[in-house]
């Protein structure tokens, strides 16, 4: 049964659990040991746990009275290889990494639903898969394709995530339905020339002026090529080329990242990229290599999920803290990797603690208003009772529309009619 006391003890159990993640960080697909840590946890619930052979991801599941929709929760374990800043006492234990994107709280939340959500099993009828992630950070290959393809989806009926977010107060959150988050593709590119000595630069191609050219083209085609309508951005965070002052560069290589919120958009790119490497590395005499690899989906809320988180937060919160058309951002998430397979819904929920400096994600001075774990444990667990509730009386709508064969006689032979 849960009751106000129940509330106190969880709510101060929430901050024991964020603390001890943020002070034992571990990086994508080495989360060995947070991994045992909430296994240990979910089975003092009395929780079944499934456990995977290729990754250190986990699944807690809790059945209902009574048979019924299936609705899973996701949340990510790994950190980020980032050194802390933050003069506390649960500062990260591990230098160079840290939990600088909230990851931690998230799991804090997972296991606090997960409590209230043990102590009223008998209560409600349907399943709940807790679904613990791991190697969120490690695009463009993220944990989430791991658990898709060991088959964590294929009974569920719909899927909800959340992610700390310092742009907003504590109390609030953000959600729309549709686009919310990013595609994030990553590109290489290999300018290739020929050296020789810089006093006689004609015997040689020079790649780093071709890479020049090349870098205000990719300015080109997202200013003139695509659709201004479209959103879509190209950044080149990193060039690596050359080998002497005095030589003329053989090789340059470019890295860079591609973020949209269409499909159609994020497939016109790297056909327009390759196009013109070809033609500014050839007019030059050079040649090139783009490594072009499509990273995590457009987070894509789904309408009826969407509507059940914001109805579950209006009954937590005030309808002015449920911002429900924000503008989407250009950040990546591969929750929306689950979302092209199974109807869902991911929101913002906000941490940044009033009278403070806040700081962005993946600073290495991040932090949040740890009163945000107790709003985003209340926000989920009422969004997964509403859930099955809504998917339950899906199924039965669904199954008194669906016609029913019955086998009509006539002497000895039989014939199916419908009833």
């Amino acid at each position: 049964m849960w009751d106000k006391r129940n509330a106190l003890e969880l709510a101060h159990q929430l901050v024991l659990w964020r603390r001890m993640f943020h002070s034992n960080p571990e990086l994508s697909n080495e989360e060995q040991k947070t991994s045992l840590v909430i296994f240990d946890i979910l089975t003092s619930m009395d929780i079944e746990v499934q456990k995977f052979a290729s990754h250190f991801g986990l699944c807690g599941i809790i059945k209902g009275k009574y048979p019924g929709p299936v609705i899973a929760l996701r949340t990510d374990m790994d950190a980020l290889p980032i050194t802390e800043a933050n003069d506390v006492p649960y500062r990260s234990q591990h230098t160079g990494v840290m939990h600088a994107c909230g990851h931690d709280g998230h799991m804090a939340i997972m296991l606090g639903v997960a409590r209230m959500l043990s102590l009223c099993a008998g209560e409600f009828a349907g399943t709940i898969k807790l679904i613990f992630q791991p190697a969120e950070e490690a695009a463009p290959v993220g944990g989430a394709g791991f658990l898709i393809k060991d088959g964590i989806l294929d009974d569920v009926d719909a899927i909800f995530g959340l992610h700390l977010w310092p742009d907003l107060p504590c109390g609030h959150i953000g959600i729309r339905q549709g686009a919310l988050m990013a595609a994030s593709d990553r590109l290489n590119i290999k300018i290739l020339g020929q050296a020789a000595h810089a006093g006689q630069p004609q015997y040689g191609v020079d790649a780093i002026t071709i890479a020049a050219d090349v870098i205000q083209g990719l300015g080109h085609i997202m200013n003139r090529q695509i659709d201004p309508l479209e959103t879509a951005t190209l950044s080149i965070g990193k060039i690596q080329g050359g080998e002497r002052y005095n030589v003329i560069a053989q090789e340059v290589v470019l890295d860079g990242t591609v973020r949209t919120l269409g499909e159609e958009v994020r497939k016109e790119i790297p056909v327009k990229i390759k196009r013109l490497l070809d033609g500014i590395t050839a007019g030059q005499g050079g040649a090139n290599a783009l490594d072009y690899q499509y990273g995590y989906p457009v987070v894509n809320n789904w309408a009826e999920p969407t509507q059940l988180v914001i109805q579950a937060a209006r009954q937590i919160l005030s309808s002015e803290a449920v911002h429900d058309d924000v503008k989407p951002v250009l950040a990546a998430e591969d929750f929306g990797n689950y979302l092209l397979k199974t109807p869902g819904a991911f929101f913002w929920l906000g941490c940044a603690k009033e009278g403070h400096e806040n700081y962005h994600l993946h600073s290495s001075n991040f932090d949040i208003d740890e009163d945000t774990l107790v709003v985003g444990t209340k926000i989920m667990y009422k969004t997964v009772l509403m859930a099955l509730a809504h998917y339950e009386k899906k199924r039965n709508l669904d199954a008194a529309n669906q016609p029913v064969l019955t086998k009509v006689g006539y002497g000895k032979v039989g014939t199916i009619g419908v009833r």
